[in-house]
């Protein structure tokens, strides 16, 4: 064991010591991060717009600041482009987080000098409570892979801008520089499947023990990986590699085909950071759901998934929040978000801890005749599916069809990408209708009532999503193919690479 892996244990049981705190009473934790945000936020130019030194209490704040979207932030996003201080938050944001996102166009998110180290410590933190829970530290001498965009930096209003990995590229601390990986030079390559094979040449050679990315571009790494020497699975390629860590997407769609690669087990964790803030991560192997980062510079509402897009919906603090609801997350943070509506829904699984699932998001569902179909569902049914009937599936991509050909009734298509064909394609189709139906009783209904009819399978030929997210400039890095949509913006372009 190497010293930086002998030493990780009991830092590990110090920061596990510290998190404990306020894992115990996450409600408390939240009230004196809302008291120090509105009490810092009274000195900035949105405080004073929205009378914060009127606010003690959530219920004022909930009076005094509406909930917003990106679009409604722009404005104020100007007016620090052009020089203003004081605007959301105190000073000047340290960096502008440069995201195309997943329901809107380029977006330049804040992040504090306060706020990094939310993005910073909340990484670390899922990587301790590993060491302290399992003692594996084996992954702390080897090399780490973070498949991540490129940390080349512009400037926006004089704020040096960038994408979210790579902005914390540079902030990575020293005793880990020597163990990651890729070089500097091959992470600033901007063309995605150039930076991939680069990334399996320089990698190799070195022995790698720990791997993170989105799993549909660490998938692609994995494969070339593969054809490049020979071996039979990743684990071979490997042998020290021990840990994956995943964020950004629901990884069991992918878990069958990661089993394959990799060829052997190996250990997980899962993460859920954005732009706005790091807000979850798994902190147990044991537990189900992620730990929500209670008192990390973020506070939280949450609003019934059902009534965003109303005039007025609900908004709850995590006191109020019940299991098994599906919330819309809205976050107020360090950085001068106010009732940001970030577009994720959640659910919690455990109050005590707080711990979270992510279901999907606020624009990706289907509910073009009511029936509301949201991302863990369909993710949900194709897992239970692919365990009865066998198959590998590569990526897929649901859509409603609501002007079929003439006579025929509308329907659900699925346009999926296999890497291995089921035997029996139509009872494997037949079967995810089915879990639709078991899950969602609006969709029920309407098949019932022979409003829909069946769901329709569409196969896409081999690398069809790479080639339409390549054709819409959103390959690689941090770019997520969208699982649903309540339109056919995404699903036309697919059809390009259907199977006939």
């Amino acid at each position: 064991m190497g010293l930086k892996a002998a030493l990780s244990k009991p830092f590990a049981a110090h920061v596990v010591r510290k998190l404990d705190k306020w894992r115990s009473d996450g409600v408390a934790a939240q009230e004196a991060v809302f008291q120090h945000l509105v009490q810092t936020g009274k000195g900035t130019q949105f405080g004073a717009e929205h009378f914060f030194d009127r606010i003690h209490t959530y219920s004022d704040f909930r009076k005094n600041v509406p909930l917003r979207t990106y679009e409604d932030f722009e404005p104020y996003v100007e007016r620090i482009m052009q020089g203003e201080k004081d605007v959301l938050w105190k000073g000047r944001p340290l960096y502008w987080s440069k995201t195309s996102g997943t329901t809107s166009g380029v977006k330049y998110i804040p992040i504090s000098k306060e706020s990094i180290h939310n993005h910073l410590d909340s990484a670390r933190n899922a990587l301790l409570c590993y060491v302290h829970e399992t003692g594996n530290t084996g992954f702390i001498d080897g090399k780490m892979i973070f498949l991540q965009g490129s940390p080349t930096l512009s400037k926006q209003g004089g704020i040096d801008t960038g994408r979210l990995s790579g902005i914390v590229a540079h902030h990575v601390p020293g005793y880990l520089q020597r163990n990651r990986m890729p070089s500097f030079a091959t992470n600033c390559m901007e063309d995605w499947e150039e930076k991939v094979s680069a990334v399996v040449k320089e990698t190799l050679p070195q022995p790698m023990s720990l791997i993170s990315g989105i799993p549909s571009w660490v998938q692609m790494y994995f494969e070339r990986l593969i054809e490049v020497s020979g071996k039979a699975n990743v684990g071979e390629v490997f042998p020290d590699f021990s840990l994956f860590v995943y964020g950004g997407v629901n990884f069991d769609p992918y878990r069958s085909i990661f089993d394959r690669l990799i060829g052997r087990p190996v250990d997980t964790i899962e993460t859920y950071p954005a732009s706005e803030g790091f807000i979850a991560f798994q902190d147990s192997q044991k537990e189900d759901g992620l730990l929500l980062t209670a008192k990390a510079g973020i506070f939280y509402e949450f609003v019934p998934a059902d009534e965003i897009g109303k005039t007025n919906p609900t908004r709850l603090s995590l006191s109020e929040v019940e299991l098994g609801v599906n919330y819309a997350i809205v976050l107020n943070t360090n950085a001068g978000l106010w009732g940001y509506v970030i577009g994720d829904t959640v659910r919690f699984v455990s109050k005590d801890p707080y711990r979270l699932k992510v279901t999907g998001r606020t624009k990706h569902f289907i509910s073009a005749f009511g029936e509301h179909v949201i991302g863990e569902e369909v993710d949900r049914a194709m897992r239970k599916v692919q365990e009865q009937f066998g198959g590998r599936v590569r990526e897929f991509h649901v859509a409603p069809q609501v002007t079929p050909e003439e006579g025929n009734l509308p329907f659900h298509e699925w346009l999926v990408e296999f890497e291995q064909l089921p035997q029996d394609l139509d009872a494997f189709s037949a079967a995810l209708d089915r879990e639709m139906v078991d899950q969602n009783i609006y969709y029920k209904d309407l098949i019932d009532g022979n409003i829909l009819r069946p769901l329709k399978l569409s196969l896409i030929q081999q690398e069809g999503f790479v080639q339409m997210m390549k054709s819409r400039g959103k390959l690689g890095g941090q770019n997520k193919v969208p699982r649903l949509a309540n339109d056919r913006s995404v699903a036309d372009v697919l059809l390009q690479w259907a199977k006939s």
